[in-house]
């Protein structure tokens, strides 16, 4: 990815934030996991960064709307057969809200009034955050996202799984290619729970990791390729330029 002073802060500078009027910023958010054994650790603050880097080019390129992407935060919540892998870590809600909260309040401190956060780990949750945070900070815009459910997987790939799958694979290798080394790869071969009314969603427990894969994957990626990658984030980046737009509008309610 060509280095986008005007878009990304990790390769800004002051000297060029400072000259730009920015309209939303964006927070990629990501975890600190192993992804099968062929992903990086970071794979989902990576990819989270790069989609994010990439809609604030487009939604500027299409929109007008000029977006500055925060540095990725890797501080993910795990289940249960997660943190025993050696360098795992588990972010607890309590803390995640701490960071978010200071993030917003500098941000809102500065002037800022729209946070779009770019979510890359399923086990993040930030809903009633923001919720807390609407109610402390009434005139500061929050929106969340998973951009790996902006568009219909199963449009873009022969078999999307749920963790260092075809999609993420594919994704990273649309990316960052020297990453991704297939032949690493364990079979993603996934488990899960025996009752029918928790495959079902009757009800939501989290799953046991070591008990759903034996490689951390869920979903095989040998079917992954660059190129699928590549149509599916221009798909999803196409998405969020449109969101980013209309997370600056002056009214986002169709009126009573």
């Amino acid at each position: 990815m060509i280095p986008d002073k005007i878009h990304d802060l990790s390769v800004s500078n002051y000297g060029t934030a400072r000259s730009e009027a920015y309209d939303v910023a964006i927070l990629p958010w990501g975890a600190t996991e192993p992804h099968n054994l062929h992903l990086p650790y970071l794979t989902d603050a990576i990819l989270s960064h790069d989609i994010a880097v990439d809609a604030a080019r487009e939604a500027d390129r299409r929109y007008g709307i000029r977006a500055m992407v925060m540095p990725a935060m890797p501080l993910g919540a795990q289940n249960p057969g997660q943190r025993e892998l050696p360098f795992c870590v588990h972010y607890r809600y309590d803390t995640q809200r701490a960071v978010l909260t200071d993030i917003v309040a500098s941000l809102h401190h500065q002037g800022m009034r729209r946070l779009l956060i770019v979510n890359g780990h399923g086990g993040n949750s930030f809903k009633n955050m923001i919720r807390d945070l609407s109610v402390d900070i009434p005139d500061m815009l929050i929106a969340t996202s998973e951009w790996f459910k902006v568009c219909p997987p199963k449009e873009y790939f022969d078999a999307p799984g749920d963790h260092a799958d075809e999609l993420e694979t594919s994704v990273m290798m649309h990316y960052h290619p020297e990453l991704v080394d297939l032949s690493e790869a364990g079979s993603g071969t996934a488990g899960g729970f025996a009752p029918a009314t928790l495959r079902e969603g009757v009800a939501w427990a989290p799953r046991n990791w070591s008990r759903v894969s034996k490689d951390t994957g869920i979903g095989s990626p040998a079917a992954a390729t660059a190129e699928k990658g590549a149509r599916f984030a221009a798909a999803v980046v196409a998405r969020y330029a449109e969101l980013l737009r209309d997370l600056c509008l002056d009214d986002l309610y169709m009126p009573l």
